[in-house]
């Protein structure tokens, strides 16, 4: 009997209907002969609608109170999943992170997983009871305080407990079937992929795919933890996240043909991105550290950089940066306070912009995938900003009332699409 790690997304849980169709599904799971944990989300938008009531009580809610405010969606979801499964006539034993044995750093908000020592939860599933979770959160290490993972941090807690339990599998529940070929809110014609591996998940959620936590993906490629990512409002398989070498292994020859001729894989878009170009900035060594510095200082992370070839007469060049649209305010008062010292002109800042990429580990191997996805979006008539390349992936930035043209563009010249209805959106949000 092996340990199976379940997952459910706000959407999945959004009211009292959706708790109980969930608690059937892992009263089924039990009844197959497994060990069943559960890690669980926040029912619906329950975390917007709290951190709505903190921004309406304190312009600049403290972190650490934040954190206690926001983990009590997961705590409600934990408890009330619970109770339907006892309905049903299981036991069933809720856990907050921290009883869980999720230990964080001190990072509030954003906080990583140190360790996991699951006691507790062995003990539960030891004495025949499902084990049910609160995602997202767990308790730091240091100052013993609750600590929240960030937005989806419910599947890395999933994909953490389930490396700790040594499960066979972590399945994640939401409301599409699987991962699809594009977005399919605005790709109609979007194809589950069956199989999928660790870096092209990787890359996809580095790219805006809205399927994985990209965190989580990074703790299953390190202990190869197969993700099985499945919808909770069917019956049908999903979409398997395993190592490259077990890619080629799907289930059928027809599957096995497709994906050995498929170069890309899918195509992911961002509309959370934003622009920052500096201006005239002296053409000398160490101007580009030091911009760079102050941003890294803020602590924000940045995506694409592209530098201007320097003005022969002014010396002055202009360096173009992309970041998370959140993080837009903060770089430019950094940078605004290294101004003089660095010496460039002035800062320009667009939140009108996104990124559509183009992922699939067959690219390293064959020519012309730029030059035909560059030729699909100017048949498409969308301006490319800005282009950023891996081995595996093609990114551009576009003007954001382009993104569904350039999704829709790509997918067709690659042929990704398929003749028969797969995508179906069951719940809304995607997560």
């Amino acid at each position: 009997m092996g340990i199976v790690v379940q997952k459910y997304g706000g959407s999945s849980v959004a009211d009292a209907a959706g708790v109980k169709r969930v608690a059937q599904r892992i009263v089924n799971t039990k009844k197959a002969g497994h060990q069943v944990v559960v890690v669980v989300s926040a029912m619906g938008d329950t975390t917007d609608e709290l951190i709505d009531l903190a921004n309406e009580v304190s312009p600049l809610p403290p972190a650490r109170e934040l954190d206690m405010l926001l983990t009590a969606g997961e705590r409600i979801s934990m408890a009330v999943l619970a109770m339907a499964i006892q309905n049903l006539g299981h036991e069933a034993r809720s856990f907050t992170g921290s009883q869980a044995g999720v230990i964080t750093d001190a990072e509030h908000g954003k906080a990583k997983i140190i360790d996991v020592t699951p006691g507790r939860i062995e003990a539960a599933i030891g004495e025949d009871a499902i084990a049910i979770v609160a995602g997202f959160q767990g308790v730091s290490q240091t100052t013993k305080d609750i600590t929240t993972l960030g937005r989806g941090g419910s599947d890395t807690t999933a994909v953490a407990l389930a490396v700790a339990l040594k499960a066979d599998v972590c399945e994640i529940y939401s409301d599409v079937d699987g991962i699809f070929t594009a977005d399919p809110r605005i790709e109609p014609r979007a194809r589950k992929v069956p199989r999928i591996s660790y870096e092209e998940t990787l890359e996809m959620a580095a790219q805006g795919a809205k399927i994985l936590h990209l965190r989580c993906v990074e703790y299953a490629r390190r202990y190869d933890m197969p993700i099985h990512v499945r919808s909770s409002f069917s019956e049908k398989e999903g979409t398997w996240v395993v190592k490259a070498a077990d890619v080629a292994g799907v289930v059928s020859e027809e599957k096995e043909a497709h994906m050995e001729a498929a170069i890309i894989t899918g195509v992911a878009h961002d509309r959370s991105q934003a622009k920052i170009t500096v201006v005239g900035v002296p053409d000398k060594p160490g101007e580009a550290a030091a911009i760079f510095r102050a941003v890294a200082d803020a602590q924000i992370n940045i995506d694409m950089i592209v530098q201007n070839i320097s003005e022969a007469k002014t010396g002055l060049t202009d360096i173009s940066f992309t970041l998370p649209q959140g993080e837009g305010q903060t770089a430019m008062t950094a940078l605004d306070r290294v101004r003089e010292r660095i010496g460039f002109e002035s800062l320009q800042y667009d939140d009108s912009v996104g990124k559509v990429s183009i992922v699939g580990a067959g690219m390293s191997s064959a020519p012309g995938i730029s030059a035909r996805f560059f030729e699909a979006l100017s048949e498409a008539g969308v301006n490319i900003e800005m282009i950023s390349t891996s081995e595996i992936r093609v990114s551009v930035v576009v003007a954001e009332a382009q993104i569904e043209a350039a999704v829709n563009a790509a997918h067709a010249a690659f042929e990704l699409g398929s003749d028969e209805i797969e995508a179906v959106v069951y719940g809304g949000t995607g997560r």
